[in-house]
């Protein structure tokens, strides 16, 4: 049986590889991502030449000052696809890491708080290529206007940024990001989805096709790199990842 995660970590390589997009040289994977790091790693496996920077790798780190370096390298272009996600995220591929309610400031009753925004602004402006991806996919996430911009989807003229969102991946659905103009089209939907559950879950807008294709499954190839070589890579560092979806467990 294919596993949830499988599947995004599939997906998710594919729009890595995307012949469309500018290509990923260098790809860096924030902290507590395994889902983006196992899909980085089956683009590896599968051959293609890319750099990778784990910035939570427990071992054999590249970064040895953490975050100071990987802002350095984003900021001399010489990073080329980041992953970002969000508490909210609206239909402008903008994101909210700040909390809900009104910021600065006390907040509402029954508002909530979120990790912060740390890198998000400087990383989303900065990087060529972002894939917005979070697993949660519901009107509470999917918002028709974030409450608050940690990092903003599009920018004004006048304002350098090196590029903006190619898609957001969540635990439903794929849509693509079209920054021209600030609006997402549904590109599939997972099996067991569809064009009415996805409409039903989401907050924001957006475009779809008339017929909607269904997100692909991880091929044989595919399925056996991740729950081998790809595992093998992760164990280290994402342990409870490794044992809860590919059943296994870092050596004693």
């Amino acid at each position: 049986m294919i596993q949830p995660e499988e599947r995004l970590a599939a997906a998710l390589a594919r729009l890595i590889l995307d012949p469309a997009a500018p290509p990923a040289r260098h790809v860096a994977v924030g902290a507590a991502s395994p889902i983006p790091a196992a899909a980085c790693w089956l683009v590896r496996k599968l051959g293609h030449p890319m750099r990778l920077s784990l910035l939570h790798k427990r071992s054999g780190n590249p970064f040895t000052e953490g975050t100071r370096e990987l802002f350095d390298l984003t900021g001399q272009g010489r990073i080329d696809l980041f992953f970002l996600g969000g508490g909210q995220i609206d239909g402008q591929a903008n994101i909210n890491l700040l909390g809900t309610g009104s910021f600065p400031g006390g907040q509402e009753a029954g508002s909530a708080r979120f990790p912060g925004s740390f890198g998000s602004p400087y990383m989303y402006l900065m990087t060529p290529r972002t894939i917005l991806f979070r697993e949660e996919h519901s009107p509470r996430v999917l918002v028709p206007r974030v409450d608050n911009i940690s990092a903003p989807g599009i920018s004004a003229p006048g304002v350098f940024r090196r590029g903006t969102a190619q898609a957001l991946v969540t635990g439903r659905a794929i849509f693509h990001f079209d920054p021209a103009r600030a609006r997402f089209t549904l590109a599939s939907a997972h099996p067991g989805e569809d064009a009415a559950s996805i409409r039903a879950a989401t907050g924001f807008d957006y475009d779809e096709p008339a017929q909607l294709p269904v997100t692909a499954d991880p091929d044989e190839r595919e399925l056996a790199l991740l729950r081998g070589p790809v595992c093998d890579e992760m164990l280290e560092t994402y342990p409870e990842f490794c044992a809860r979806v590919f059943a296994r467990k870092a050596a004693a």
